[in-house]
């Protein structure tokens, strides 16, 4: 498998981001990402946990009725990082 530069792994970090703030508040599962932005689950997942580790998102481990998940994982914004994505759209859209 061909190795994405850095530069294209921040586009579609961008993606990400972007599906992540159009759906919020909602909840995604990892695969639901995966699917709408046409990539790999493993590939998203590694790029989600870097995302994460830069405090721009977050992730639900615990179901609605407050069990964990064994394997699935759900993500959203953070809300700093969501009140900063507004900000912006607001600003481009002026």
């Amino acid at each position: 498998m061909p190795r994405l530069s850095q530069s294209k792994k921040d586009k579609i970090t961008e993606q990400i981001l972007h599906y992540l703030y159009s759906v919020s508040p909602e909840l995604k599962f990892t695969f639901e990402i995966a699917k709408e932005i046409a990539r790999d689950e493993e590939f998203t997942r590694s790029l989600l946990e870097e995302i994460k580790s830069n405090k721009l998102i977050t992730e639900v481990v615990k179901n609605p009725q407050g069990i964990n998940y064994l394997r699935r994982r759900r993500w959203r914004l953070t809300d700093e990082a969501y009140s900063a994505y507004a900000k912006l759209q607001k600003n481009t859209q002026t």
